[in-house]
């Protein structure tokens, strides 16, 4: 959900901000959200060791990295227009992007997506000296790289966030910093939510509630949304977030109570929704990242197919925490493989357990 276009690839996005140095980066990754919201560390830590952050992003990470104080410079590649438009214009497009990148004469490309058409061709053809990727890199896109890092780099971390960090220290860098960062907010961005705000009750705490995400196997069973959500309406003040197909399941568990945001924010104003909550409970997503990165209110995340030890982001403890599936091993296949009792993970943990975590993450602040 942005304003991006193809048009201010010349003249808006690629406008360069703060002071350049001789040591030019291009970092790749395109998507998702979740995944470009875990880069930022690394960004940050790059920035913060001298390097000019050139980000090549695609669209559902672009509100995130357009503006932020840890890049440089916006290069926005409009993957999901490219499948849906006409061919050869897309063709044209991408050739125009490939021109530009080329005309940065970067010093180093990372590739920390590791995937053909998505990333690895953009490293391929970056004109960078040194282009990073690591061999466990899919779809074959290890052959962009004329660096390949071998994969034992990364055995001793199972944190997604740690394993993009592993690319700074290839580069000699010690700093693990898990310095996340977001765009300001306008003045006109929190008008704007005030106003979708204006009419909710703000004498009880604020609870965001993120009950949709892609993959079946993430998502918690509606009925356990619907009896958590039930049992906590007398004592806070609910919002629910998500996209306008997610507007269904968010209805069926809020009973049409509380306030209804699907479809309604883009991922900056979804962010100060975020800081107005004192909690937000939410799945393996996006949201959970995002809701992370404002650095604001404390969250409560339940994983189902995904171990929260991979998929988890960082920070501080007492303001997060994930809680897994005991039906089954998490398993990280968007299709579940069982013949019997399908998607059983989805179903665990109980409501009481993530009743009780509500309860302790929020009781340091009574």
């Amino acid at each position: 959900q942005h304003n991006t276009n193809f048009v201010e690839f010349f003249y808006s996005n690629f406008a360069m901000r703060g002071k350049m140095t001789n040591k030019k980066l291009l970092l790749i990754r395109t998507s998702a959200l979740g995944d470009v919201i875990s880069t930022i560390p690394l960004a940050n830590c790059l920035k913060n060791n001298g390097y000019s952050i050139s980000w090549l992003v695609g669209e559902k990470g672009i509100n995130v990295v357009k503006y932020n104080n840890c890049v440089d410079e916006c290069i926005y590649v409009p993957i999901q227009k490219w499948g849906k438009q006409n061919f050869i214009k897309s063709f044209i497009e991408y050739i125009k992007l490939i021109k530009y990148i080329r005309k940065q004469k970067f010093d180093i490309a990372i590739d920390t997506q590791g995937l053909l058409f998505k990333s690895g061709i953009f490293l391929l053809f970056s004109g960078a000296k040194r282009r990073i990727i690591c061999n466990n890199a899919r779809e074959f896109a290890f052959l962009c790289g004329n660096e390949i890092i071998d994969k034992s780099l990364f055995e001793n971390e199972q944190n997604f966030v740690k394993k993009n960090l592993k690319y700074a220290n290839y580069l000699g860098l010690n700093e693990n910093s898990l310095k996340y960062s977001l765009p300001s907010p306008s003045i006109e961005l929190q008008k704007k939510v005030e106003k979708l705000l204006e009419g909710i009750d703000k004498s009880k705490p604020i609870v965001t509630i993120c009950p949709a995400t892609t993959w079946i196997g993430k998502h918690w069973d509606k009925d356990n949304w619907k009896n958590l959500v039930a049992k906590l309406e007398k004592e806070y003040t609910l919002i629910f977030t998500g996209t306008k197909k997610d507007s269904e399941l968010i209805e069926y568990i809020s009973g049409r109570n509380g306030l209804n945001l699907a479809g309604k924010t883009n991922l900056l104003e979804l962010a100060e929704i975020f800081r107005h909550s004192v909690l937000v409970i939410s799945l393996d997503s996006g949201s959970t990242y995002l809701a992370r990165a404002t650095e604001t209110p404390k969250i409560v995340s339940i994983f189902c197919c995904t171990p929260p030890e991979m998929y988890a982001p960082l920070g501080s403890e007492e303001k997060y925490k994930a809680l897994v599936n005991k039906n089954c091993r998490p398993c990280k296949k968007k299709r579940c493989k069982l013949k019997d009792e399908k998607y059983k993970c989805t179903t665990s943990p109980s409501v009481e357990e993530v009743l009780q975590a509500v309860e302790n993450i929020l009781k340091e602040d009574q």
